[in-house]
């Protein structure tokens, strides 16, 4: 049955036309914004960084036993009980304005709601982090990986120095410059670790939210950064995923002011560039590897997109502006570039292999680490019902088709395209010459980028196709209506739809959130698991010389701190989790040791 507005003449007069039309073209107007004291942006900012932050504080009140799994499960589900407490009111009051009420105040309320949503979904894998760490004040990992190199490399710059390592430099000086506030300096990289994994994963969703507002409406954007945030954020390393994910919308922002620049002041175009390139130098400190895997594509697009036919000063603007942002990014970057150009640009080989190196590398849709359990690549990926590829996977292609095919003029779709074209070619080159060169070179890690761009663009395929659908049910609202026909109320079903999407995306994300804390949460280095992090961390000395409170050994490690030194590259590949009587056979030499056990 068809709705009607309320308060409108009879259905069929030709009185509720124009009024259907212009509710319509009201609601989905991208210029009718509701008001707010301020730039309502601002408003969202603040929405999602003090639900991140807020929610993160309020998960320190969870006292559970985190190395039991009955401490484990209560402590999880405390997490989806104070989201359910602080979200289902949130979404009465959206769906409550959707049904009743203006449009403007609404819209007012979708905005603030979606941004709510976006600091929401992280805050809860950063209160799970809070509660995996409960009792111990060092990091997920502890001494041992990452978390251990990152340490070493934040000691040596508070001993003055630095050189070129296996991260950029930015992450590393946030720790030492954390550890020199609140921990006294020399010593205390690994506590300021503790409080950054945590800060940083709570405010990877607001900030992917809020870089993907530069393109979308906030319906949109959060159904790109909500979900990617809790797909991809790994609260060990937050930083590596965060820039990722923020990376791909600033780039589709900077294109799009490059192929408009000839309509600006050249004033106004050189203070963007500038801007782009401050940021995208910051971004490059904090992780450069994304630059890699996205340069060949955006080079190309941005060649594309340089207004060539329009005459001589508009190229030389878009020129103006290109070459702005890339010499102010550079100069933002130039501790590391300086530090690369010394090394002669070769980074550190990676030659360390894994599970996911083992696999099939056309696999993009699923990630494994080199803590997987008792997986093997004999069962891992799992083959799908056709040629190998499951229901996902096929519904993922077909938003994609969706995007390219109907959305292509669009900068986000053409951006994510160019990423997800370059990062593919890349991931082949490196994986067809690791043999030969004997070196992974990190290739597997281009899943995370191409997995991330297929979903943009199935997400923007679905946007173009619902603009679309509400553009054709204008047009037939223009067109005369039979007699007796009753005239649609578009305006109110768009935001209705619109509002039940939000609640949907909201009991995604708290499930999503939910699976990833999990996967976290601490477990002894028997189940070779992603918990084996938050129980190396369950296993050091406090800073008192005493075992934290849930430690699951009776005798702690020492407190470790030394600066960070290259280790000496051997020139061979080191393959993770093969016992050593199959390395012949994957390696294709024979494992450094004797015994049957798998390398973990």
């Amino acid at each position: 049955m068809t709705e009607t507005l309320p308060g409108t003449p009879d259905s069929g007069s030709d009185a509720v036309r124009p009024r259907a039309v212009a509710a319509l073209r009201a609601s989905t107007s991208r210029r009718r914004r509701a008001r707010l004291p301020g730039r309502p942006i601002v408003w969202e900012a603040v929405v999602g960084i003090g639900a991140a932050l807020g929610y993160t504080l309020l998960s320190t009140h969870i006292s559970v036993n985190p190395l039991t799994r009955i401490g484990q499960v209560s402590g999880l589900a405390k997490l989806q009980q104070y989201a359910a407490i602080i979200g289902l009111p949130v979404l009465a009051a959206l769906l409550y304005t959707a049904y009743r009420g203006p449009l403007r105040r609404h819209q007012l309320v979708q905005r603030l709601v979606c941004a709510g949503l976006a600091g929401l979904s992280t805050g809860i894998v950063a209160g799970g982090a809070v509660v995996a760490l409960r009792g111990t004040p060092w990091p997920l990992g502890g001494h041992e990986g990452d978390p251990g190199t990152l340490t070493d490399m934040a000691t040596s710059m508070m001993h003055g120095q630095f050189s070129l390592g296996v991260y950029p430099p930015g992450f590393p000086a946030a720790i030492a410059a954390w550890s020199e506030i609140r921990y006294g300096g020399v010593g205390g990289a690994g506590f300021a670790l503790h409080d950054l994994q945590i800060v940083c994963t709570a405010l990877a969703g607001p900030l992917a939210y809020l870089a993907w507002r530069l393109l979308l409406r906030p319906f949109w954007a959060v159904a790109v950064a909500a979900p990617a945030a809790v797909v991809f954020l790994d609260p060990i390393r937050p930083y590596s995923h965060t820039t990722m994910i923020v990376l791909v919308p600033l780039l589709a922002a900077a294109l799009r002011e490059l192929r408009r620049a000839h309509t600006l002041a050249t004033r106004t175009a050189v203070g963007r560039a500038a801007a782009f390139g401050a940021v995208f130098g910051l971004l490059f400190l904090w992780y450069s590897g994304w630059y890699l895997w996205a340069a060949p594509g955006i080079l190309v697009l941005a060649l594309a997109l340089v207004p060539w036919r329009r005459g001589r000063a508009a190229v030389g603007r878009a020129l103006l502006f290109g070459a702005v942002t890339a010499v102010t990014a550079a100069i933002v970057g130039a501790p590391l570039l300086n530090q690369m150009l010394r090394a002669g640009g070769a980074a550190v080989p990676d030659r360390y292999a894994y599970l996911a190196v083992y696999a099939d590398p056309a696999y993009v849709l699923g990630w494994a680490s080199d803590r997987s359990g008792q997986l093997t690549y004999d069962t891992w990926p799992a083959p799908g019902e056709l040629a190998g590829q499951s229901g996902f996977a096929v519904l993922l292609l077909l938003g994609v088709g969706l995007g390219i095919g109907l959305g292509l003029r669009d900068i986000a779709v053409r951006t994510a395209a160019a990423v997800l074209a370059g990062a593919w070619l890349l991931r082949f080159w490196f994986a067809s010459h690791m043999a030969h060169d004997r070196a992974v070179q990190l290739y597997p890690r281009t899943t995370w980028i191409i997995l991330y761009c297929l979903m943009i663009l199935a997400v923007l395929g679905l946007m173009t196709l619902a603009d679309r659908a509400v553009g054709a049910r204008a047009s037939a609202l223009d067109a005369p209506a039979p007699a007796g026909s009753a005239a649609p109320a578009p305006g109110s079903a768009v935001r209705q739809l619109a509002a039940g999407m939000v609640c949907a995306l909201a009991l995604f994300t708290a499930m999503g959130a939910s699976w990833t804390v999990n996967r976290y949460m601490p477990e002894d280095p028997s189940h070779n698991s992603m918990g084996l992090d938050a129980w190396r961390a369950q296993t050091i000395k406090k800073a008192d010389g005493t075992c934290p409170r849930y430690a699951p050994v009776k005798n702690c490690a020492d407190i470790v701190v030394q600066d960070w030194t290259p280790r000496p590259d051997e020139g061979a590949l080191w393959c993770g989790g093969i016992a050593a009587a199959d390395w012949p056979a994957v390696c294709g030499r024979k494992a450094p040791w004797t015994d049957q056990a798998p390398a973990r």
